[in-house]
């Protein structure tokens, strides 16, 4: 069982597939593809995401508000509740920090991440992280906010393994996308090694960051497979198990998602 725990599906190019959505799914599930959690970056466009996805019991949302996102408003820790209400949001974030394409003051995002933090407290939820550049405060909110009480994944990880062994100690999941094929991810690689299977996760973070090989091209959550591949090789195991070992993963991290039958 492949699962996409990471992907952006109202920003996937539907280009291939005529415009039709239906039809990407319909190639998406045809590769093997079991579960998709589609990541909400900005308020405005969530109801939009949502009305596109539909009610299809093998996708599952989160909410919340990017850190590249600054002119977007602001989300209480109320409005995130409320949302999280949902049956179908099984996440709070995308959240985090992000200083490679941020300049100047960043409180607002400091502040912006500690706010998510604890909404997924609140309503029990847990986090997806997304970290650039920002390795010290990153971890220093989440220890100061207490986020290992809502717990979660740091997402396209492609930092150091002290990180990753701080996540680690804070109860988080690790999980990989496309970036670990790229030519010059051997440290990633390392990392990959290193994770414990059982925090183990896969992504494609669709419509970014395609695997080799299709890099250069629009991902898609079907091109998961070529991760699973390549972690699968890194661990010593075949594609099958890596798999399954992912799939299980997601599901008891994100408790709320609804398992294949």
């Amino acid at each position: 069982m492949l699962v996409d725990s990471h992907c952006h599906l109202d920003r996937v190019d539907l280009g291939p597939y005529q415009g039709s959505f239906p039809a990407l799914l319909s190639e998406t599930r045809a590769a093997g593809i079991e579960h998709m959690l589609c990541v909400c970056i900005d308020l405005e466009h969530y109801e939009g995401m949502r009305t596109l996805v539909g009610d299809h019991e093998d996708i599952s949302f989160s909410v919340g508000v990017h850190p590249n996102e600054a002119d977007r408003r602001e989300p209480t820790v109320d409005e995130l509740v409320g949302l999280a209400d949902d049956p179908r949001i099984v996440a709070i974030g995308e959240t985090g920090l992000d200083y490679h394409y941020n300049e100047g003051d960043l409180d607002w995002q400091r502040a912006r991440f500690r706010v998510h933090i604890e909404a997924a407290k609140v309503c029990g939820k847990p986090l997806i992280i997304h970290t650039r550049d920002a390795r010290e405060d990153t971890i220093a909110i989440m220890r100061d906010a207490g986020a290992d009480a809502a717990g979660g994944v740091m997402h396209c990880f492609t930092e150091t393994l002290e990180m990753a062994e701080q996540a680690l100690e804070l109860g988080f999941y690790i999980s990989f996308s496309g970036i670990i094929t790229f030519k010059n991810a051997e440290s990633l690689r390392d990392v990959a090694r290193r994770v414990p299977l059982d925090r183990l996760l896969i992504e494609t973070d669709s419509p970014y960051l395609a695997p080799v090989p299709h890099r250069g091209k629009k991902n898609e959550p079907r091109f998961v497979a070529h991760v699973a591949e390549l972690v699968a090789e890194l661990r010593g195991l075949e594609t099958e198990a890596l798999a399954e070992i992912t799939a299980e993963n997601f599901f008891r991290l994100f408790k709320h998602a609804r398992r294949p039958d």
